[in-house]
């Protein structure tokens, strides 16, 4: 008998401008949420991914002190406390990524997993803070993540997290794998023109190395006052054959939907026995922030 997990991906255009007020910002986006959470629910979803910084607007466009009062603390804070009466009620493992503040001026780009009893079973840090492309001051707002790279053992499945810029560095992917994820989800916020033509190569390419289910999310729409760019959507699932199996469209709210079949796993690494044949102790390189290692070249 197969291990089919029913999971999903929500992607959603931000519903106000910056000129509302915080507080009008994070209530119209968690409504939004709240009613996607429960079409999936109805099409019997067993583990949802929410999008990156989902209660906002991907605030990073700028530089402003003021997008500070959005973060908030994981676990008590209210956006997890919400996603954990909806994981009970629905019985459904919820990804949530936030804005985390740790202590006042600490702040992490943070996605909390939630059990499908309500349970909060920890968090993952985003570890890549990118801050070189005009329009994604990161630094500005986020700690790179201290906590490793964590695979949580929920009742449907073992799921890790990688967080939008994070997918470029296949290094924590690998370490996803051999912690034990059978499925990867990467909450994005990423625009047409920048890194479009990655989309559908790097993750899948970490599905392969890997042997799992990736599931990446990105945002819609186009975000004003900022002018970065439209988030293009094309939200997907693919499978350990590095294989697209659904994919959202580019530029609607979409609750995306798909059966993944955890035995896929075991039957891809039969084949490809990647983890067998790997070579850690010549992988020094990899550690070092020059990437020079004894005395040659």
């Amino acid at each position: 008998m197969s291990r089919m997990v029913r999971c999903g991906l929500i992607q959603a255009r931000n519903v106000l401008g910056a000129e509302h007020s915080l507080g009008e910002i994070r209530e119209a986006m968690v409504r939004k949420h709240v009613e996607m959470i429960e079409q999936a629910a109805r099409e019997g979803v067993q583990i949802l991914c929410l999008q990156e910084l989902f209660y906002g607007p991907y605030f990073c466009a700028e530089q402003d002190p003021r997008w500070y009062e959005l973060a908030e603390s994981v676990p008590d804070g209210p956006s997890v406390r919400l996603m954990q009466e909806l994981a009970a009620k629905h019985h459904m493992v919820i990804i949530v990524p936030v804005y985390e503040q740790e202590l006042p001026g600490l702040y992490f780009n943070t996605a909390a997993v939630i059990d499908q009893d309500g349970r909060y079973l920890g968090k993952y840090r985003k570890h890549h803070i990118p801050h070189c492309h005009p329009g994604f001051w990161e630094k500005f707002y986020f700690t790179p993540g201290d906590l490793g790279y964590p695979v949580f053992a929920t009742k449907y499945a073992k799921v890790g997290v990688y967080i939008c810029y994070d997918r470029h560095f296949p290094e924590g992917a690998r370490a996803l794998g051999l912690n034990g994820a059978e499925i990867v989800f990467n909450p994005s916020a990423t625009v047409a023109g920048l890194s479009e033509y990655l989309w559908e190569l790097e993750q899948p390419a970490h599905a392969v190395a890997n042997g799992y289910f990736v599931g990446a999310i990105n945002r819609v729409g186009e975000e004003k006052p900022w002018s970065i760019g439209e988030f293009y959507g094309k939200s997907y699932f693919c499978n350990p054959r590095g294989k697209i199996i659904a994919q959202a469209s580019r530029d609607k709210d979409e609750v995306l939907v798909a059966d993944l079949d955890l035995d896929v796993i075991l039957e891809v690494r039969k084949v490809w026995q990647f983890f067998r044949d790997r070579r850690p102790e010549t992988y020094g390189i990899l550690t070092t922030q020059s990437g020079k290692t004894g005395s040659g070249g």
